[in-house]
């Protein structure tokens, strides 16, 4: 399990980690966005021959165009084994950078700083890395752990409240799969006013617990995944609209049509499904779907990487704070869980 340590200055915490490894070139991998708002955090501490590596902002550029141009700049610079790669972002440049570390000359460590809530309590723990392809989320990618999470709720500061709303639908996840008492005392108003240490600390344990269990996501690990089959679905089919969701916006889509499922397939109760389709319609508002795009979201569904041949598997609840994988669905059933979110309706 990889390191995560958590801190109140990111400066210091960096200068003592960097003090104490031993590097031949160092490399800061950034984008537009975090060059601009997160880079000046902590670039007193790296050393003057850094290399800064910045790629445009975006799920969008997560591709193998963009590692291409990643890969390039690391060659030019003449990076060797040795090398030490921090990638300072979100869960884009977390998941992008952690890939092109992991394949450049087979390998060269790296250090992920996560700058997003999103990144903090979910992207950056548990070593899955990977990049979008041909329209499909996370489609290629490996699993390898960084020499260290460095997590310091202090980069929140440098976020819009969309993005940390898009990090707070993970933070419900994490609730709604494993600890109910935790999601039932997470507020649907005024919840960006929240102390984020202590969430993320308690976010982040989940997680770890999960992935500790089951690091290469064979089984247990597969409950993380509660909303993100049909979320992820959302998420690339709107990624090239004029109006692209954020991942926290598709997922929490995901969760309520999952949620139907779950009432559907596995006996959750109606109460506890209105239960959570009233908390993250009241936080992240209706999305209007086109009840004739259903035919392609079922499509992106099918190629889910927790699908197995033509079967596809969901992770489903039969509580609110439990959790159950690999349940077969119908493409029938998906289509009637997107239609069911379209139907809802604000209080």
């Amino acid at each position: 399990m990889e390191t995560v340590i958590f801190s109140s200055d990111i400066r210091a915490t960096l200068a003592e980690i960097l003090g104490a490894r031993h590097f031949s070139k160092l490399v800061v991998l950034t984008d537009t966005n975090t060059q601009q708002f997160c880079l000046p955090l902590v670039q007193e501490v790296v050393p003057p021959e850094t290399v800064f590596i910045s790629v445009p902002a975006g799920e969008q550029f997560k591709t193998l165009e963009t590692c291409s141009i990643i890969w390039t700049q690391m060659t030019e610079a003449v990076l060797d084994r040795q090398a030490l790669v921090i990638n300072l972002g979100g869960g884009v440049i977390g998941d992008m950078g952690g890939f092109c570390a992991s394949v450049y000359k087979r390998g060269i460590p790296f250090i992920t700083i996560p700058t997003t809530l999103l990144s903090q309590v979910d992207a950056s723990v548990g070593g899955k890395l990977g990049i979008d392809f041909m329209g499909y989320k996370n489609h290629l990618g490996v699993f390898q752990l960084p020499e260290a999470v460095l997590i310091a709720p202090e980069f929140l500061a440098t976020l819009p409240q969309r993005e940390l709303r898009s990090g707070y639908a993970e933070v419900i996840k994490h609730g709604i799969i494993r600890d109910a008492t935790y999601f039932r005392a997470l507020p649907s108003t005024n919840w960006e006013k929240q102390d984020w240490t202590r969430i993320i600390r308690h976010s982040v344990k989940i997680k770890k617990a999960v992935v500790q269990v089951d690091p290469k996501e064979s089984g247990l690990r597969k409950i993380l995944n509660f909303g993100h089959t049909i979320g992820h679905a959302i998420e690339s089919f709107y990624l090239t609209s004029a109006q692209p969701l954020l991942h926290g916006e598709a997922i929490a889509i995901g969760m309520i049509a999952e949620g139907f499922l779950s009432f559907e397939k596995i006996g959750f109760s109606f109460e506890e499904l209105n239960e959570l389709s009233t908390m993250l319609l009241t936080i992240f508002g209706k999305v209007e779907l086109d009840p004739k795009d259903c035919d392609r979201l079922v499509d992106l569904c099918a190629q889910d990487k927790k699908n197995e041949g033509s079967t596809q598997l969901l992770t489903l609840l039969p509580k609110i704070g439990d959790c159950h994988y690999n349940i077969a669905v119908t493409r029938e059933e998906i289509k009637h869980a997107i239609l069911y979110y379209q139907h809802l309706r604000l209080a």
